[in-house]
Formats: structure tokens, C-alpha cells, sequence
């Protein structure tokens, strides 16, 4: 049985609801440099994407779900983009919003739902994630769910005048 529900949190498509908690998480300088973004976001093109998030993962190539808890917080979101069905694969991203909610096993479960429903409902061969090199937590998370450090993209990263390095992953199913 295909399921996007875990022990502790689940993942739902957005709904016109989310458009504060987006438009804070889009608009967060802190977290620009893993989603690359150089400009705030409006609400009005937030709302618009909303208003498209209905589309299809085939149509769109992407797959935005919000990571949730059972007392229905928006802890997070957790994305497929890139998704290239010809080839079997996607890129993965995933955020946990409150650092206060890191570390609690919540973005574990997220990215185990989410590999488990690429896998054997979408039909996908592989996953892949670029995550800098400085971020361990990340580091931990994916290569703990089997993904394998396979390069290392040089200098990739350009925030704040300096360069830094960004490694790829990838999780093939066997």
C-alpha cells in the first residue's frame, strides 16, 4: 500500500492555505543559498503558484508537498523537481522551517516517505540531491536513507563574495 503518512508527521499537496507559510519560507535570506534564489518573493506569485499547484508531476516536473505533523503544523516542505520520467529520476530538496524542529527525525521520516513513494508509485530509478559541503545535518540525513556521495561540484556555490563547494548524491533503486 502506497501512503504518505509516517509515525509521527505526513505529506500533503498545498493547499491556498499555505501562502503565509510559503511566502515566509520563500522569503527567508538565510536559506536562499540551498534554494537558490537572489529576490523576495510576493504573496501574489506565491498565490499564483498555488493556484497551479493542482497540475500534474508529469505536466509540471515538479512535486511540492508540505511536511506536517498530526496536530496539522506546517513543519516543512520536501520537493521532487527535475523530474525527467523518460530517464527515471528527480532531484529531491527538503526543509524543516523552525530549527527547533531539526534533529526531532522529522525530515528522516519525510525523505523515507518520499524515496518509498518515488520508487514504487512513481516508478522512478533514481533519486538525486546537491547539498554543500558544510551542511552536515543534510549530509547525515541523506546518505542514512542510502544516498551515495558520487561528486564533488567545485566552487559551485557563490553567497556572500566566497565560493564553496557542493557535493552530489544519489540513491539508485535496485
Amino acid at each position: 500500500m502506497i501512503t504518505l503518512k509516517g509515525e509521527n508527521i505526513y505529506l500533503r499537496a498545498l493547499e491556498p492555505e499555505d501562502l503565509e507559510f510559503i511566502h515566509t519560507i520563500e522569503n527567508d535570506e538565510a536559506i536562499w543559498e540551498i534554494s537558490n534564489t537572489i529576490t523576495p518573493y510576493s504573496r501574489y506569485l506565491i498565490k499564483q503558484y498555488l493556484e497551479q499547484a493542482y497540475k500534474d508531476i508529469f505536466e509540471v516536473k515538479q512535486l511540492r508537498l508540505v511536511i506536517s505533523s498530526y496536530k496539522d503544523e506546517s513543519l516543512g516542505m520536501i520537493d521532487l523537481f527535475d523530474f525527467d520520467f523518460k530517464n527515471g529520476r528527480a532531484g529531491v530538496g527538503i526543509l524543516v522551517k523552525e530549527a527547533g524542529n531539526r534533529g526531532k527525525g522529522y525530515g528522516k521520516e519525510a525523505l523515507k516517505l518520499l524515496i518509498d513513494y518515488s520508487f514504487s508509485h512513481l516508478g522512478l530509478h533514481q533519486l538525486y540531491c546537491n547539498i554543500s559541503e558544510e551542511n552536515k545535518a543534510s549530509i547525515t540525513l541523506f546518505t542514512n536513507q542510502g544516498f551515495k556521495k558520487i561528486g564533488l561540484k567545485k566552487d559551485w556555490i557563490h553567497n556572500n563574495g566566497t565560493y564553496k563547494n557542493e557535493y552530489l548524491f544519489q540513491l539508485i533503486n535496485n
